[in-house]
């Protein structure tokens, strides 16, 4: 094979050279491509990897652009550049859509992320607030009236009506109602300075 003999010097004849490689690569000559690929391959990487950066995601860019180099060698024409020009479009276009990619799916999981997330419950911490609280409603409730505090139990606590509370007290309704909203009233006060 005349064209793989030797590489030229110059950088026409190099143009020219590679031009040729792409041909015989077009027409499926695998020796001709591996030649191509040895003489290009360090140039195309060092484009993709200023692009990507990361060195293995670097490489898979490379290995996507050189199948559509196999792919597309006869799409390759010497009238609109060099075969690196060419070489060097694709693998620019190829590692900047692989950048997209990349972030497009890195913001995707972010956003899956934190809408997915839950704060961990931390049962322990309710548990603690929660007694906290009953014991500050305890000692509130200890400064309200003894008709008061019954009413208010049976109400909220025992979860009985205003007019079930009525009855078991055998107290008229209205008056339950009053000391209901004045016993809450004074709860409120108590509950605020605590």
């Amino acid at each position: 094979m005349e064209t793989l003999d030797r590489p030229p010097s110059g950088q026409d004849e190099a143009a020219i050279f590679l031009a040729g490689l792409l041909g015989e690569a077009a027409e499926g000559n695998h020796e001709a491509f591996s030649e191509f690929y040895r003489l290009t391959s360090p140039r195309v990487f060092s484009v993709v990897r200023r692009v990507v950066r990361d060195p293995e995601l670097s490489e898979e860019v490379m290995q996507e652009v050189f199948l559509l180099v196999w792919q597309n060698a006869d799409k390759y024409d010497s009238a609109l550049g060099s075969p690196y020009a060419w070489l060097v479009t694709i693998a620019h276009r190829k590692a900047v859509d692989k950048v997209r990619s990349w972030q497009s799916s890195a913001d995707r999981d972010a956003r899956w992320m934190t809408a997915e997330w839950k704060q961990p419950f931390d049962e322990v911490g309710e548990v603690v607030t929660d007694r906290m609280e009953v014991r500050q409603v305890s000692e509130a409730l200890t400064v309200l009236s003894p008709l008061q505090r019954e009413s208010i139990v049976l109400a909220y606590f025992g979860s009985l009506t205003y007019r079930e509370v009525a009855e078991k007290l055998a107290v008229p309704l209205p008056t339950i109602k009053s000391r209901i909203r004045d016993g809450l009233s004074r709860l409120r006060t108590q509950l605020d300075v605590v």
